[in-house]
């Protein structure tokens, strides 16, 4: 094929060749008369060229320039004095002219589907002047076409659909292709179409390339895709032209030509009776060949006798029947159910109703199967009433349970201690009946709701249970109380029957009409000069003054009982006592002190001036404890007072203190017996070499005058220690009281003492007692001494 192109392209090149020359040789022959042309003092006769256009074949492969055309002018005569230059497309560059002969060539390969023609400018000069001797002509260099481009599919490659099942002819897609050689010269850009694979099922026009489907009744469940390919050739389809190709894909899409059909005739599920309301049951699907709105599908249950127990819904995504409960099961009621189910398209073409009812039915069977239950209550909520009066073990109510197996099991019953904390209730485990364990208040806890458990006696595992809300009837165990508490005044200059205070009273109880309160004094107030009381009969009562002077230095509190009661059956009273003060007020009655320090000033002497007299006297007092305590410090002597200084010790000696920068160590002067009678004559500057040891002697104190007395000591202490700081601080007064009755029982200081007791006998225990024998022994000989 390649070959017979070549050769083609030679022909055409000879051809053209022949056809340019032929065109230049009557260009140079032909003549035209036109107006003189006047130049250098000379007169041109007449103009001698005319210019047509030149034909260059295009895509020239030879290695010499391509011979164009000539141009020529009658004023040359031959001898070298005209010389021809070129101007315009490609001159110079593409275009080239012999200036001496007017011989024009082309010296680069010309593409027309580039550019189809040149214009070009052409001038003849005298060589010596360089002046024109012709007019400026133009032409036009045209590029004659060859068939060198093949046609070309822009859009592809394609796809496309059709419905399958068409009928013979119906049209799929058109493909269009474009060839870029000249549509005017020739066959080169003239294309016919062919289908080289796609055949037999679809054909296509060779002039319109509209691609058509050529077999009747296929099935895109069989195949849903076909690959084609098409053919594009220039020349009318001749040999030696060129050719191109492209793919087309078409699918065939789906049309509702398959009816659902189940796959079995029946099936059977088995499901527990415990099973939860909604709960699915089993899925179910009618298999359809077709796909997307073609393939949805509805179910119905259209019989059966489980009707109103279980129903059918569409998943939209599978297309799948899905079976769910409506009503509890019960084993014991019944064991099986039986459904007729239909499968149905929802979008039927009429065009298929000839391959059957689009339409399915099957039979499902569900089985129902036994499982242990717990209890049931005969009621999901018990509503029961009692007495807040009701005495411990009143019965409130029954529940009952039972054991839905064909077992019936028995039933022992519970209450769940998490509703009832603080057992006010109690349940009898055979029976079911609720009473009281503790006393009810139903200011309290107005409504109890407790929980009931029933628990099967076989397997105790298996538990119901049932709610009961127990609510507690009030009765009038409340007494009525102020409503608040009031802050009550009354001015020294208040007037006889001016109203003081407006009070209201409240009660816990409940009564079903509304609370109704009696207000009055009481006997021993109903006399009483200063106050009085009014009822108002709205649940309020008034206290108004009976007499005017009040007068705080006389009396600065009264204190008013008021009895009140209410309308129960039986009905309840208390006495709420009224604390009222008597208060300087201004002249628009609005108090402006009560102070109780105002009421024992003497006549004429303000606070400012009381302050200052406290002042001066307890700066006094000061003063003189100053003067006291020095004195004190200096006569004291310088010796020990040996009845002073007796104390029991108990000595630890592998004590790991801080030594003498430890100031937290125990003060050893807290064990001293607080009841001796202490003389501060020992000098605390000299540490005696020997102490001695003295039986102290007690006095008979009571405890208040032993406490105080201890702290007056501390404080004295303190206030002559030269090493306490000049500021107050923190004294500590560990005092633990009396010691005992029995005085000490220690006997070390029975070597000073005229006691009676012999310790002879501790010779006689042995050596480990003979460091006390050597202590208390009176014996000038001892046994080890």
């Amino acid at each position: 094929m390649k070959l017979g192109r070549v050769e083609f392209c030679h022909f055409l090149q000879i051809l053209a060749l022949f056809l340019c020359l032929s065109g230049m040789n009557q260009a140079e022959l032909s003549r035209s008369r036109s107006k003189p042309y006047f130049q250098s003092g000379r007169t041109r006769t007449k103009r001698s060229w005319v210019w047509n256009q030149f034909f260059v074949l295009e895509e020239y492969m030879g290695t010499d320039p391509l011979y164009v055309g000539k141009l020529h002018s009658d004023v040359d005569k031959g001898d070298g004095s005209i010389k021809y230059i070129l101007s315009g497309e490609g001159a110079s560059s593409i275009f080239i002219i012999d200036e001496n002969t007017g011989d024009i060539h082309a010296t680069k390969r010309l593409d027309r589907e580039e550019q189809a023609y040149y214009t070009l400018r052409a001038q003849a000069l005298d060589r010596l002047t360089n002046k024109p001797v012709e007019p400026e002509s133009e032409f036009v260099i045209k590029i004659q076409d060859i068939n060198d481009n093949e046609p070309k599919f822009l859009d592809g490659p394609y796809t496309a659909g059709v419905p399958e099942m068409s009928p013979v002819g119906t049209s799929v897609v058109q493909v269009t292709a474009t060839d870029a050689d000249d549509p005017t010269y020739g066959n080169s850009a003239r294309v016919v179409y062919s289908i080289l694979q796609g055949q037999p099922y679809f054909s296509v026009e060779p002039k319109t390339g509209v691609i058509k489907t050529a077999l009747p009744n296929m099935d895109r469940e069989a195949k849903d895709q076909y690959l084609l390919v098409i053919q594009a050739k220039d020349m009318v389809g001749q040999n030696g032209g060129l050719s191109g190709t492209t793919s087309v894909t078409v699918t065939l899409t789906d049309v509702n030509d398959n009816p659902p059909r189940f796959p079995r005739r029946s099936y059977q599920y088995n499901v527990p009776e415990s099973l939860p309301v909604a709960s699915v049951v089993a899925r179910i699907k009618a298999a359809d060949a077709d796909v997307g709105a073609n393939a949805e599908m509805e179910y119905k249950i259209v019989d059966g006798d489980g009707l109103g127990v279980f129903k059918i819904s569409v998943d939209k995504d599978t297309q799948e029947g899905i079976i769910t409960i409506q009503k509890e099961l019960d084993f014991e009621a019944k064991t099986s159910y039986t459904l007729r189910i239909e499968a149905a398209n929802m979008h039927v073409d009429p065009r298929f109703l000839s391959l059957g009812p689009f339409s399915d039915m099957t039979t499902v069977k569900i089985i129902v199967e036994d499982v242990d239950e717990p209890p049931v209550f005969t009621s999901r909520l018990y509503s029961m009433v009692v007495s807040e009066a009701a005495k411990v073990g009143t019965i409130i109510g029954t529940v009952a349970a039972h054991d839905p197996d064909a077992s019936n099991s028995p039933v022992r019953y519970s209450i769940d201690r998490n509703t009832d904390l603080e057992r006010y209730f109690n349940i009898d485990a055979n029976s079911g009946v609720i009473t009281t364990a503790k006393s009810l208040d139903r200011e309290t806890n107005a409504v109890h709701n407790i929980t009931v458990l029933a628990m099967e006696s076989q397997n105790p595992a298996q538990v119901g249970r049932g709610y009961v809300a127990i609510t507690i009837l009030d009765i009038n165990d409340n007494a009525p109380e102020f409503a608040m508490e009031y802050e009550t005044t009354v001015c020294e200059n208040a007037q006889p029957g001016q109203v003081i205070q407006k009070i209201s009273a409240i009660d816990k109880d409940d009564p079903p009409n509304g609370h109704q309160f009696y207000f009055s004094l009481t006997a021993e107030a109903a006399n009483n000069h200063n106050f009085t009381l009014q009822d108002n009969k709205d649940n309020t009562a008034t206290v108004l003054t009976r007499r005017n002077g009040f007068r705080r230095q006389e009396q600065s509190v009264f204190y008013l009982p008021i009895f009140i009661v209410d309308s129960g059956s039986p009905s309840l009273s208390s006495t709420n006592t009224l604390t009222i003060r008597v208060c300087d007020c201004d002249a628009d009655g609005i108090a402006q002190t009560c102070n109780a320090e105002a009421y024992i000033l003497p006549a004429g002497l303000s606070t400012g001036a009381l302050i200052a007299i406290l002042a001066c006297v307890l700066t006094l007092l000061v003063l003189v404890l100053l003067i006291v305590t020095m004195r004190r410090r200096k006569k004291e002597p310088l010796i020990f007072d040996e009845e002073r200084d007796i104390r029991e010790n108990i000595v630890r000696y592998d004590d790991e203190g801080g030594g003498e920068e430890d100031t937290e160590a125990f003060d050893m002067a807290a064990l001293r017996n607080l009841n001796v009678i202490r003389d501060t004559k020992t000098r605390r500057d000299v540490t005696p070499e020997i102490q001695f040891l003295s039986r102290p002697t007690f006095k008979s104190i009571p405890d208040n005058v032993i406490f105080r007395e201890f702290i007056w000591e501390r404080l004295k202490e303190a206030d002559v220690d030269p090493c306490a700081p000049p500021y107050d601080s923190l004294q500590t007064y560990a005092f633990e009281g009396n010691g005992s009755v029995a005085e000490s029982l220690s006997s070390l200081d029975s070597i000073s003492s005229n006691s009676d007791q012999n310790y002879d006998y501790l010779s006689d225990w042995g050596p480990r007692f003979k460091r006390l024998a050597d202590m208390y022994g009176t014996g000038p000989d001892c046994l080890y001494s």
